[in-house]
């Protein structure tokens, strides 16, 4: 169900993206854990509802995977104005997906994108490789990943 709500708010194309690239840039550990910065996070990024020491099973993580990318999309397209291409419908919200859609939504990166600077926009994302102050390495690749993908049909 939510695979399918996904795929309505951002498109076959921009929804096959994410489905693989979240998870991978994530990773996928099937118990609940602390994140870099001590958040209590499961599965691919799971943050809402994740248990710190809480085994869970692929079939879950799955689950909880497409209904937090429907979630994030839907965030991330009601706050964009003016028509995106599956790529950048993809790089946002798997942007969003790591640092929330408010973060998103409050961005240099979203006011360009609305003022039709498409390039600009994406290239928002290399700012973007920080938390709590720290460059993490893991954020550098999928910022430059996640501009790859806005960038690659602009």
């Amino acid at each position: 169900m939510s695979k399918a709500r996904l795929i309505g708010i951002v498109g076959i194309s921009a929804a096959s993206t994410l489905s693989y690239f979240v998870p991978d840039m994530e990773g996928m550990i099937l118990r609940g854990y602390k994140d870099p910065v001590g958040i209590v996070t499961a599965c691919a990024g799971h943050t809402a509802t994740a248990q710190l020491g809480k085994p869970y099973t692929r079939a879950e993580c799955q689950i909880l995977l497409e209904q937090d990318l429907a979630i994030h999309a839907e965030g991330v397209m009601k706050c964009i104005k003016v028509p995106v291409t599956a790529g950048q419908k993809a790089a946002f919200v798997s942007f969003a997906y790591n640092v929330g859609v408010g973060a998103f939504c409050k961005s240099t990166m979203l006011r360009r994108v609305n003022a039709g600077e498409g390039i600009a926009a994406c290239s928002e994302l290399s700012r973007w490789t920080t938390a709590k102050g720290k460059v993490y390495i893991g954020l550098v690749k999928r910022r430059a990943a996640e501009r790859v993908i806005c960038e690659s049909d602009l």
